[in-house]
């Protein structure tokens, strides 16, 4: 009988379909996290180095890809320990944690992916104005707003789900707050309630004011030459890429959550890890290939040592 008073830990039941081939799965999610780490501290450490990428748009773009880390820290070691585990559970608390961090990471990219647009719109709608619409005090107060904001709202969240629980079984491979919050003994309607208004208010603003940057930027570019819309699309391209695939992937995961026990279980299983594979791994491999200063660096990081080992 799945009914328990006051539980503590909680079951993982995602990783069921995985057990037969657990150790396969082992190493490619082992992989995946090595390439997302080293992706992504390039990107981050060739901008921290140059001097001449301390510029908004890179500093946006750093921001990003530290986001990425944030939230890959808070799914790939628990994932890793599970699959060499012959039992995998998490305390409650821990659970609630990674629900936290999870959901902190995903409204945070939305919110930076915003502020990215803002910087691309003043850039190419406004050039003359950018040195002033876009100092690095207003850098800095956009960043401190895109994590600060998004963890309060979640952080409420995860104090309305905090409560006894009676089930203890989550049909995932990581914690999310809707789920945990189905495991309550209690009435969850305050947390349902406020859930379904946070959820449009951290992500529809943020994706609204992209849609219209992209519009103005799309109506100023058919108003000037080829050679000017080709460079703003050289700039826009990374963000609008990112910004459609982590939005696929974020709707992926939402739904997963609202239909979960109503959709193939293995299916269920690859919607609750793509949305921490598919951007932590594509956005620094985009901006490093597509964006000239950063390949350019990136390229002459690697000849020097290149260089460095023939000289050895």
């Amino acid at each position: 009988m799945d009914y328990f008073t006051n539980v503590t830990y909680l079951s993982l039941e995602g990783h069921v379909e995985l057990e037969k081939y657990r150790y396969i799965y082992f190493i490619i999610t082992l992989t995946v996290l090595i390439l997302i780490i080293c992706c992504n501290s390039v990107v981050i450490s060739v901008i921290y180095t140059n001097k001449c990428l301390h510029e908004p748009m890179y500093i946006f773009i750093a921001a990003l890809l530290c986001n990425s880390l944030f939230g890959t820290a808070a799914f790939y070691p628990k994932v890793l320990s599970d699959l060499l585990s012959e039992i995998q559970v998490i305390s409650h608390g821990a659970c609630l944690f990674q629900a936290f961090c999870l959901y902190t990471y995903a409204a945070s990219e939305f919110a930076l992916l915003s502020a990215m647009a803002y910087d691309r719109y003043v850039s190419i709608c406004k050039p003359l104005q950018y040195a002033t619409l876009v100092k690095m005090s207003t850098v800095k107060k956009l960043l401190f707003f895109c994590w600060f904001v998004p963890s309060c709202e979640i952080g409420i969240s995860i104090i309305l789900t905090y409560r006894k629980l009676c089930k203890f079984k989550l049909n995932r491979i990581s914690c999310s707050n809707y789920s945990i919050a189905k495991l309550s003994c209690g009435d969850i309607t305050a947390m349902n309630t406020y859930g379904l208004l946070a959820l449009p208010i951290a992500v529809c603003p943020p994706v609204m004011f992209v849609i219209y940057s992209y519009i103005r930027i799309i109506d100023i570019c058919l108003k000037n030459s080829k050679e000017f819309r080709r460079k703003a699309l050289q700039t826009c391209f990374p963000h609008l890429f990112v910004f459609t695939t982590f939005s696929c992937t974020a709707c992926f995961e939402v739904i997963n959550n609202r239909l979960e026990g109503n959709v193939p279980h293995i299916f269920a299983v690859i919607m609750s890890a793509e949305n921490m594979v598919i951007p932590p791994l594509l956005n620094p491999i985009i901006y490093g290939l597509k964006l000239q200063e950063i390949s350019k660096r990136i390229k002459r990081l690697i000849w020097k040592r290149k260089m460095h080992i023939f000289a050895d």
